[in-house]
């Protein structure tokens, strides 16, 4: 767990718990410290509380013990998306700048160009003009993740970013996270099933071992075999290698074929 008083957050939850029934605690107990500049990854085991954290987080709910403060704008990216209406995807994209614009007040041909200009950073400004739900799951996905960067929010929260996209998608959306942090000073807050994908972009990662235990630390030193095998049940390997002449570090759970 980063020390408070030396990690300059952009969002703090103290002794945070929520239930969705009395006493069936989801969360509890749940403190952590989200830095600005940095990229934090939430991982844990289907139904152990990532998705509510990422609520309480955005304040879409509020948290029955414990509290949260945060400092800046939030743009939250689900992992999925439905519309009730047929908007195109730079329509869906230029949703992202509603409040920047005043009350009844239409885009503006900047909130216009910024949007193609993000579609276009995803490689998606083809797709501009296309009824939103026309489009594949990683593409839709693709378009809310522009909508929610051009908010020009301080922090931004993602729901599985990866998990509709294909493997050239998924290394684009992680450069582009690893990216917000580094070069435009932002907060990145995600939730994954990818240990490697953690290990790659995240410099601190919250494991969710227990509805009732949570460790926090530098992804380095807390995505380790011992760490992850207790979180998933299953073992895993972290392996280390040469490509290109660099070193590449990853993780991977241990396959056994029964004999």
């Amino acid at each position: 767990m980063h020390d408070v008083s030396t990690v300059e957050n952009a969002v703090y939850l103290n002794n945070v718990g929520y239930a969705y029934q009395p006493g069936d605690w989801i969360v509890r107990g749940c403190t952590a410290c989200f830095g600005r500049r940095r990229v934090a990854a939430i991982l844990g085991p289907n139904g152990r509380g990532k998705t509510t954290l990422l609520k309480l987080l955005i304040g879409a709910m509020k948290p029955l013990e414990g509290d949260i403060s945060s400092h800046g704008e939030i743009a939250f990216v689900p992992q999925l998306f439905d519309t009730a209406f047929n908007y195109t995807a730079v329509e869906m994209v230029v949703m992202g700048r509603a409040k920047r614009l005043g009350l009844f007040s239409q885009p503006s041909r900047h909130d216009l160009d910024l949007a193609l200009a993000m579609m276009d950073r995803f490689g998606i400004a083809s797709l501009a003009n296309h009824p939103f739900d026309s489009l594949s799951g990683g593409q839709r996905q693709l378009v809310i993740f522009a909508r929610a960067l051009v908010a020009e929010a301080d922090i931004v929260v993602l729901d599985e970013p990866t998990s509709a996209l294909d493997l050239q998608n998924q290394i684009v959306v992680l450069r582009w996270m690893r990216q917000l942090a580094e070069t435009e000073g932002l907060t990145v807050i995600f939730t994954t099933h990818h240990p490697h994908h953690a290990l790659w972009v995240a410099d601190d990662a919250l494991l969710m071992m227990s509805h009732t235990n949570q460790e926090m630390g530098a992804a380095t030193t807390m995505l380790i075999e011992p760490n992850l095998t207790r979180l998933y049940g299953t073992a895993m390997k972290r392996i280390v290698f040469e490509h290109d002449g660099r070193k590449i570090e990853t993780l991977t759970p241990v396959f056994k074929r029964e004999s």
